[in-house]
């Protein structure tokens, strides 16, 4: 009897055994399917945000907005230009964008498209404090990071840029704050966009 009993715990454990590596095999084999190049991904979809990228878009942003200002003394369709500019390097198609612009008072905050196209080239009677200011128009747009801070798909930049006059002088100095999000497209679009003048105490006007 209980040699009969151990023969059946073997057997047991034997088969229990099976099932084991069967469905390990069977799980390593489907894990390979969804992700055959075993790479790890962040949000299971989405690689980070690397410092590259946001330089290029930061140059992107600059490239465009000379482009806009180069068109309008062309006398060509800068307002496609800006459109174009918006759409490419904004995230309003999820909704709103924390947008800031540097020369807006009366309506400080553009969270919408109209907005924001508005300030970059006027022209809209629901703006009228707004003369373009993509049309200034400007020869570059140089960048100083402060600092870069990536988590996963989203990146958060703060530093100063400075905008040349295209008829020459002095560059504008203009502090920012930008937050950046990538898609699962691997697509980079502003989320948020703060910049103003820096502090000039009283008695230095």
């Amino acid at each position: 009897m209980k040699f009969i009993f151990k023969k059946l715990l073997k057997r047991t454990f034997i088969f229990f055994l099976i099932i084991i590596i069967s469905y390990g095999f069977y799980g390593c084999s489907s894990s390979s399917k969804h992700n055959p190049a075993g790479i790890t991904t962040q949000n299971n979809s989405i690689l980070p945000i690397s410092e590259q990228e946001i330089t290029y878009i930061q140059h992107a942003w600059g490239e465009g907005i000379v482009r806009i200002g180069k068109i309008y003394l062309e006398n060509g369709d800068y307002k496609t230009a800006a459109t174009e500019h918006i759409n490419n390097l904004y995230r309003y198609e999820d909704g709103q964008v924390l947008f800031k612009p540097t020369m807006a008072s009366e309506q400080q905050f553009r969270p919408d498209f109209r907005g924001a196209l508005s300030y970059f080239i006027g022209g809209d009677s629901l703006y009228p404090e707004d003369h373009g200011f993509a049309l200034h128009p400007w020869r570059s747009v140089r960048w100083e990071n402060t600092g870069i801070r990536i988590y996963d798909n989203i990146a958060i930049a703060m530093g100063n840029y400075y905008f040349s006059p295209a008829e020459g002088g002095s560059e504008v100095k203009v502090e920012y704050s930008f937050v950046y999000l990538k898609d699962t497209n691997g697509t980079i679009k502003i989320t948020l966009h703060d910049s103003h003048f820096p502090y000039t105490p009283k008695g230095k006007h």
